[in-house]
């Protein structure tokens, strides 16, 4: 694991830019098409609007949603699909790009598991939850599951993320469920950048890097991979 620190978010999310768009130049390079997976929340406001300006061919690149609340329309201030839609997809020409519709939810992920199978993994774009979930893999994560998505709980601390965001008016708007990438096949990854910004997050990173590989922590199980690139900022790296 490679860890970069820089002074401020801005910073942090230029570099996390354009190392995730240096990676995609390569494999485009190497087999003419990239498969990429994107991230949402506040901690990737800054890596997405330095990515989108960076020269890519996106016509050879396809996208995969990480993560998508159950029972959300998509024109819920906090659904990912408008997120996605308002900050990536509708800035760069992309082949194409897979959401995450949270309405159906076994169906989907079946649905989205048979397509990404057929898509290896080129560069995932994650980020680092203040209770240490990589994506909406919760603590106790399913480290075992070889399912692409699946459906999992979302624990108090990380529906008191999405409330202290400001996604949500009350704590009992934020759902209960969702659907997310899992564990195995977000490590299935060829490359990932993790962009992880602000001090909220300082424990979850000290975590992520210090504690031994656990379902506790699900981020730390990222020690294990291969090809990571850790973006912080002076305040998330605090605990370091």
């Amino acid at each position: 694991m490679e860890i970069i620190i820089s002074e401020t978010k801005q910073e942090m999310g230029k570099q996390a830019a354009q190392k995730g768009a240096d990676l995609i130049r390569k494999v485009i390079a190497e087999r003419g098409e990239a498969n990429i997976i994107v991230a949402t929340g506040a901690s990737q406001f800054e890596m997405l609007s330095e990515l989108v300006k960076e020269n890519i061919n996106w016509s050879v690149v396809t996208g995969f949603h990480l993560d998508e609340y159950i029972g959300i329309e998509e024109t819920h201030p906090a659904s990912f699909r408008k997120y996605l839609k308002e900050r990536f997809v509708s800035l760069v020409p992309l082949k194409d790009f897979r959401y995450v519709n949270g309405n159906d939810a076994e169906n989907e992920c079946k649905r989205l598991g048979e397509i990404i199978t057929n898509h290896p993994i080129d560069v995932a774009f994650v980020g680092i939850g203040e209770n240490g979930h990589l994506a909406f893999n919760d603590p106790p994560a399913d480290f075992e599951t070889e399912e692409p998505y699946i459906v999992v709980n979302l624990d108090d601390d990380c529906r008191r993320q999405q409330l202290g965001e400001g996604w949500f008016p009350t704590f009992d708007d934020v759902p209960k469920q969702a659907i997310s990438m899992s564990i195995h096949q977000i490590m299935k990854s060829k490359h990932i950048v993790c962009s992880v910004p602000d001090e909220r997050k300082a424990v979850a990173v000290k975590n992520t890097i210090k504690s031994i590989i656990s379902p506790a922590v699900p981020a730390s199980v990222l020690q294990k991979h291969p090809s990571i690139w850790l973006f912080l900022d002076k305040n998330s790296a605090s605990g370091l």
